[in-house]
């Protein structure tokens, strides 16, 4: 059954818990007030989402390896996003293999429109429409269709949003969902079987690789304070080489993306843990910070209250809301 939600976040670990199609993780830039909207629509084949968010964040994701999913920008008038090495402008659209582990970074407000199919489905409509199978990409790519077939898109993709937030009722409706999917899926294949002036552009798989292997070495000393030096020799790679391969999926160098991490990482764990049981000490130093005052202080820059206030916030006190259905 065709169904659609608009949720509203002022979280994000709850926006990032909402999307769908894959796990995510969202770890924000900079100091402000985190705003949110995720609109998702299911249909009988497509699945649709459109993000809007108003403050720079770096998000790191697994697709979901049963679909094939493709993603570009909302709108033409917004930065360029950070994507897995690449940049994702206007008029471009990534393209991604099946399970794609991706990392993406902005830095400023973003508004994201993204589809997905199952793989037969894909196959099946490309066979169709073009007279061939389409198949998702053994290595992710960037592509620049043909301007007026990527405006179209753009355009069926706003409309269905539109009609999400102002008549959810009509867009249950199957005949509506149906004549909306079979356009939208016309215009993602016209878009994937045309390449324009720009071609595709790979992912740049030994940087992927370095990054992989960084990600597992944080993960394996989650709660450590590493230095560079140990990370290059555990992970195989010169410093100028990971500052390199951290810049171009994170969007900052290795240090700055590791301290961000941690600061979000404490973050979590204070607005779960039991105020009555914890300390902002006991978190604090768990997560690698011995001197309290200075993460005090940055902890504060960073999100705008102290670790303290954190610590005492109900645990409901920052829901996701459904406004449509």
């Amino acid at each position: 059954m065709p169904r659609s939600h608009i949720f509203t976040f002022e979280d994000p670990e709850r926006f990032q818990a909402a999307i769908r199609a894959g796990t995510y993780e969202v770890f924000v830039k900079s100091r402000g007030d985190f705003h949110a909207q995720l609109t998702r629509i299911d249909l009988q084949r497509l699945w649709m989402q459109r993000s809007v968010t108003d403050l720079p964040w770096i998000m790191n994701a697994a697709n979901d390896p049963e679909r094939a999913p493709i993603l570009f920008l909302a709108d033409a008038d917004q930065a360029p996003l950070g994507e897995s090495g690449r940049e994702v402008a206007p008029g471009e659209i990534m393209f991604y293999r099946p399970g794609a582990t991706k990392h993406s970074w902005t830095s400023g407000s973003s508004r994201l429109a993204s589809m997905s199919l199952a793989h037969a489905d894909l196959a099946a409509v490309g066979k169709a429409i073009t007279g061939r199978e389409l198949t998702a990409p053994s290595n992710s790519y960037l592509t620049r269709p043909d301007p007026a077939a990527m405006a179209h898109l753009r355009a069926l993709h706003k409309a269905a949003g539109e009609l999400a937030k102002r008549s959810p009722a009509v867009l249950a409706t199957a005949g509506v969902a149906r004549a909306l999917e079979q356009k939208l899926v016309h215009a993602m294949v016209m878009c994937l079987s045309s390449d324009g002036t720009a071609g595709r552009k790979s992912c740049d798989l030994q940087h992927s690789r370095v990054i992989g292997r960084f990600e597992r070495f944080l993960e394996a000393n989650r709660y450590q304070p590493v230095y560079l030096a140990e990370m290059c020799a555990a992970i195989g790679a010169s410093e100028r080489t990971l500052r390199t391969c951290c810049q171009e999926h994170f969007g900052m160098g290795p240090v700055r993306y590791l301290w961000l991490r941690r600061m979000h990482l404490a973050r979590r764990a204070l607005l779960r843990a039991d105020a009555s049981a914890a300390t902002v000490t006991m978190v604090a130093t768990d997560h690698g910070f011995w001197e309290l005052g200075r993460f005090s202080v940055e902890y504060r820059g960073l999100f705008g209250e102290s670790p303290s206030a954190s610590l005492r916030r109900p645990p409901d006190a920052m829901p996701a809301r459904n406004v449509a259905y």
